[in-house]
This record gives structure tokens, C-alpha cells and sequence, in this order.
């Protein structure tokens, strides 16, 4: 006698071990949050590029040795050394065209370097339309310690490319203004020190309910992948992914 579908189904469903069932992997498959990452591609430490819908968006380039010159939009979110590298934003600069979203103070070192062209001042708060691509800037700030003042007014991104919301906090301590983000892909620091702990981040992750949460600022400077890892378990249902570094740049 033939056994049903559902038999059939239910019968496999029952074979998966645990730990399938239950891993960030298979639950990007069922919920497809994976598809969120699409032309997501990780540089190191808090630096990312993507490359979605014809466009190129650099988040906080850092020691960048190729010369690809093919950014639409640089997004540089405060001017500490391993976020504003101005011989990266060089190598990323299309001839003509290249957008540069930051603060005031990376603008001035910006200048100081020679590039002035296509580039704009933001504030947290404000929302800028940018070759094409929907800009928001959030503040970014320290709550427990004195490295990222919120005087200063340094920046995360979220940043809108077909229909994805995606966000890099920056340099920040979990803040009470992540919990009014409503963000496809979050971008995290996770090493502590001068930025979140994993804890901190898997709360802050918590508040925003992200479609999916990758962890950042780690391997470089301070934090290992260790510090990824337990963010990934602290994240609980929040599907993760801990990406690996390009080695091409």
C-alpha cells in the first residue's frame, strides 16, 4: 500500500536531527533571510560592501588594497582611523559620480586629502535621497564609556536598496533609538572595548528584530570570532550570519 504524502512528509520532517532544525543555516532556508544578504560582502573589521540593484555602497572602507573605483556611495560614519581611511575612499572613487555621505569632522580630513568632490555632510536625523538610494543617518554613541561622545554626532547608516532595509550602527553601545529602526539587515559590532559586547549587540538585536543580524568590528583591532559566535548563540531566534572576510581586498 502507498503512503501518503503527508506520511511521507511527516516522516522526514522527523528524521532532521536537532540541530538542523535549530541552526541560523536552516532557518535561512526556511525563512529565507538569507536572500537579504544578496551582493553583502564583508572587507573586515566594520568595513562591507554591497552591490545590489546596479548599485556599489561602501560602508566605513578601511585598508582596502585593491582599486576596484567602483563605488556609487561611500558611507563613512565617524573619523577614527579604522573607520575613515581616506587612501581607501581614493581606491573606491569612480572617475566621476561617487557619492560621500558623513559628518563634519570626516569631511574636513576628507578635504585635507583632496577629496571634495560628491561630498555631503549628514546628521543624525537626517534622510538623503543619493544616487538613487534612500539614505538615513542614526546616531551612533557610547552609553558606558567616552570613546564615541553623542555630542559628537557620529553616524550609523540605514540604507534602502530594492526594497531592503540594511543598517551599520558604527561605532555605538546599544542605544534607546535602536528600538524605533525597523531594518531588514543589521550590521553589529560585537568586541566590546570601545563598542557593544556580543551581549549588548544580541540586545540590541532583540529591540530592532532585524530580518537578519551579522556581527562586526572584530578581528582587527580588538575582538575575535569568538565574540561573533557568542553573539550568534545569544541571538536566540534572530537568525545570524557570521560572515567571512574577502580575502581579495
Amino acid at each position: 500500500m502507498r503512503r501518503s504524502t503527508c506520511a511521507v512528509l511527516g516522516s522526514f520532517l522527523l528524521s532532521i536531527p536537532v540541530a538542523w532544525a535549530t541552526s541560523p543555516l536552516f532557518a535561512a532556508v526556511e525563512m529565507p533571510a538569507s536572500s537579504y544578504l544578496t551582493g553583502l560582502t564583508w572587507l573586515g573589521h566594520a568595513s562591507f560592501r554591497l552591490a545590489r540593484a546596479e548599485r556599489v555602497i561602501y560602508f566605513d572602507p578601511w585598508e582596502i588594497a585593491s582599486e576596484p573605483h567602483d563605488a556609487d556611495l561611500v558611507l563613512v560614519s565617524h573619523p577614527h582611523f579604522d573607520h575613515l581611511d581616506t587612501a581607501s575612499v581614493a581606491r573606491l572613487l569612480k572617475e566621476k559620480g561617487t557619492q560621500i555621505v558623513t559628518t563634519a569632522d570626516c569631511a574636513e580630513k576628507l578635504k585635507e586629502a583632496g577629496i571634495t568632490e560628491g561630498v555631503r555632510v549628514a546628521r543624525p536625523g537626517d534622510r538623503l535621497e543619493v544616487s538613487g538610494i534612500t539614505v538615513e543617518a542614526v546616531p551612533a554613541y557610547n552609553t558606558n564609556k567616552t570613546f564615541h561622545p553623542k555630542e559628537k554626532g557620529w553616524l550609523g547608516f540605514i540604507v534602502e536598496l530594492d526594497g531592503v532595509r540594511s543598517y551599520h550602527a558604527g561605532d555605538t553601545d546599544f542605544i534607546p533609538e535602536m528600538a524605533e529602526f525597523r531594518v531588514d539587515v543589521a550590521l553589529l559590532p560585537v568586541s566590546g572595548t570601545y563598542v557593544m559586547t556580543a551581549e549588548e549587540a544580541a540586545s540590541a538585536a532583540q529591540a530592532m528584530r532585524p530580518n537578519i543580524a551579522v556581527p562586526m568590528h572584530y578581528g582587527r583591532v580588538v575582538g575575535t570570532v569568538a565574540d561573533a559566535k557568542r553573539f550568534q548563540t545569544l541571538c536566540g531566534s534572530i537568525i545570524t550570519e557570521v560572515l567571512e572576510k574577502d580575502s581579495g581586498t
